[in-house]
């Protein structure tokens, strides 16, 4: 009896023992079913110990990835846009203007120049009829005088100028006032000679002026410099009195003793 209880006992621990061991791989499978389920569809922020992160990395591109795609599809078209542009044409239209302007500056001289000639050649030519009707009565005449040759243009006429009244006037108080004297009888229209001449008469040179400046007696003018002086008497003489020295313009100018004064005048243009 004792012997048959002993094998019952026996008999239900095994069975205990079976029932143990096949609850115990139920729980393993059911585990691992709930880990791999866990990984597959764990939602984004749950730990699933870097393996849901690595996948996610290696199969999708992050936005740090994007946009470092955008930003040198940008920076690309930036370049490109900064490229050199071909601006021969731009260049080439600047060129011809910039020459159609000289050439148009140079015409513009040119007749001016022209001008000044055609101006002086006219007063002189008028004036010539006057001398030979004056000839008569007065001492000497202006043929006398050396022709001023206008034709070699305004460059060579102040050269030339420029030189011979710097000679006449060195040692005066005008000197070195040649080139002044000569570019205002171009510009005039007036012999060259006539207002450096008269300033001898009328001052020694400029050695005494009756009012500051004035050199040439001519009304009540005063200036602050020769050159203003220069230029205003000239004008003054191609305006007023004409293209060079006459009896008639020597009578204006001087009337109390017209022909004295012409004869000075005329014997100071020619040492000229």
């Amino acid at each position: 009896m004792a012997h048959k209880r002993y094998k019952q006992q026996k008999t239900n621990v095994a069975a205990r023992v079976a029932i143990v061991g096949v609850a115990a791989c139920a729980l393993v499978a059911s585990i691992g079913m709930g880990v791999a389920s866990g990984v597959a569809g764990a939602p984004e922020g749950v730990d699933s110990f870097g393996i849901a992160e690595t996948r996610t990395a290696s199969s999708e591109p992050s936005s740090l990835a994007i946009s470092a795609s955008d930003t040198a599809v940008v920076e690309t078209s930036s370049l490109q846009s900064a490229a050199p542009r071909d601006i021969s044409a731009g260049i080439a239209e600047i060129e011809a203007e910039e020459e159609a302007a000289r050439i148009a500056a140079e015409e513009a001289a040119r007749a001016e120049e022209e001008a000044r000639i055609a101006a002086a050649e006219e007063a002189r030519a008028a004036q010539a009829e006057v001398v030979v009707q004056e000839q008569e009565v007065v001492a000497e005449d202006t043929t006398s005088l050396s022709e001023v040759d206008w034709s070699v243009g305004k460059d060579a006429f102040v050269a030339e100028w420029t030189a011979r009244i710097d000679a006449y006037l060195a040692g005066s108080a005008l000197a070195g006032q040649g080139a002044t004297f000569a570019l205002a009888a171009w510009e005039n229209g007036v012999d060259p000679r006539f207002s450096p001449a008269i300033s001898n008469t009328e001052s020694s040179k400029g050695g005494s002026c009756f009012l500051p400046y004035n050199a040439w007696g001519w009304g009540e003018s005063s200036w602050s410099n020769w050159s203003d002086a220069i230029n205003a008497h000239v004008a003054g003489l191609g305006a007023s009195y004409g293209y060079s020295l006459t009896l008639e313009n020597a009578a204006k100018y001087c009337p109390p003793h017209a022909t004295e004064w012409y004869n000075k005048t005329l014997a100071q243009m020619q040492l000229i």
